[in-house]
Formats: C-alpha cells, structure tokens, sequence
C-alpha cells in the first residue's frame, strides 16, 4: 500500500505517514483491485465503507430506466468517494461507481472514525475534522455540477465545463478525464451533438482540440 499517497488524501491531510500506518488497522481498512468497466458499487447497495482511489480513477454515474446515462463526477488517485453513503446509515445508493480502467481503491470503515476505539487512539478528532471537510468539498463538487447541466444551450454547458477545468487546473489548455461518450454523459446531452457543436466552436475559434484536450481561445 502506498502511504505517500494517503498522507495527500484529504482524509489524512497533516497526517504522519508512520502514523497512517497505524490508523489503518484501527479503521479496517482493506484494498482491493478492480478491472477497466468493473462496479465498485452498484444502485441499491448499502456500504458503511468509503473508498479512496490508490490508482486509476473511477466514475460515478447514474442510469434511468431507459438506459439513459448520466455521469456525475469522475474520481482520480487519491480522492474519495461513497463518504455519505457511508454515513448515513442502512442508506441505499442511488449511483453507481465503476472503474474508468484497472484501479486500486482503499475501503475504510467509517464507523471506526466516528467511534473511539478501545486503545482511544488520539487521531478520531482529527480524522473527523477531515471527513467534514470532504462532505462540504463534495457538496461543492455538486454544486458545480449543477452550474454545468443548468444552461440550456449546449454551447453554454460546454463552456461552463472548461471554464471550470480552466481554474482547477491553472491553465487555459485542459485535459479533461473524459472520451467524447463520457464527456456527453457528463454534460447529460447526446455525443453526436456534443461532436457537432465542438467542431462548429473549433472552426468559429472559440476553443481548439484533440481528443480530450481542450484549448480555451
């Protein structure tokens, strides 16, 4: 197991690594791998787990029953995901989370953090400081999210998208962690009109691209 990459994760932010290694029994954890297009969690499943992405990255996506599919937030090395789930007890998913390629992902108990322990390790308060600050992060996310699918116009919903990128990564040429199929389940519109309006924004010099790089011009 990789501690570097914990001790980066929000949950253990101002963590010494040598002490992650000994939360780590304390809190059950427990790391598994996963295949390319593999459920982590399914709709309908109930976990007290959360999972934090060692490698690869994951997607959260949300089907109807007409097989429309909708993807709400993809999850890279070191962020977590299924923390609210993992709260709110005997609560059912209503997601699911499936593996973007081959992935190592971190389960951990989320009971374990918010019960002391028998040997009263000093690290609960800590840990508990962090997983607020990952619930209000996701609620942010979600707003975002919602900035993004709230335009009317696909143009609009594109532009709102690497706007976005453009702050969180610095930069006016972005790389987005999607192909075209999931970048057009993410803006929740079709990919063959997602395909039109790019090429119709890259002739007018709005933005230039290839493939999942984007240039804002």
């Amino acid at each position: 197991m990789n501690i570097r990459i914990l001790s980066g994760t929000p949950l253990f932010q101002g963590i010494k690594e040598q002490e992650i290694e000994a939360m780590l029994q304390c809190l059950s954890a427990e790391e598994k791998e996963f295949e390319k297009d593999a459920y982590i969690y399914r709709t309908g499943d109930i976990t007290g787990r959360l999972g934090i992405v060692m490698e690869g990255s994951v997607n959260i996506i949300k089907d109807d029953v007409w097989g429309n599919r909708k993807i709400i937030e993809n999850i890279g090395q070191g962020q977590i995901f299924a923390e609210t789930y993992a709260c709110l007890k005997g609560e059912a998913m209503m997601v699911d989370v499936q593996a973007l390629g081959p992935a190592r992902v971190l389960f951990v108990d989320v009971k374990r953090i918010l019960t002391t322990c028998p040997s009263a390790c000093d690290f609960h308060a800590r840990l508990i400081r962090s997983l607020m600050y990952v619930l209000a992060h996701k609620n942010l996310v979600l707003t975002k999210k919602m900035d993004v699918i709230t335009p009317k116009s696909l143009r609009e919903r594109v532009l709102v998208y690497l706007s976005q990128e453009s702050v969180k990564q610095g930069n006016r040429t972005v790389t987005v962690p999607f192909n075209r199929q999931q970048m057009a389940d993410y803006l929740s519109v079709d990919r063959s009109a997602l395909s039109g309006e790019l090429s119709r924004m890259q002739k007018e010099g709005v933005i230039a691209y290839e493939k999942n790089r984007f240039q804002i011009l």
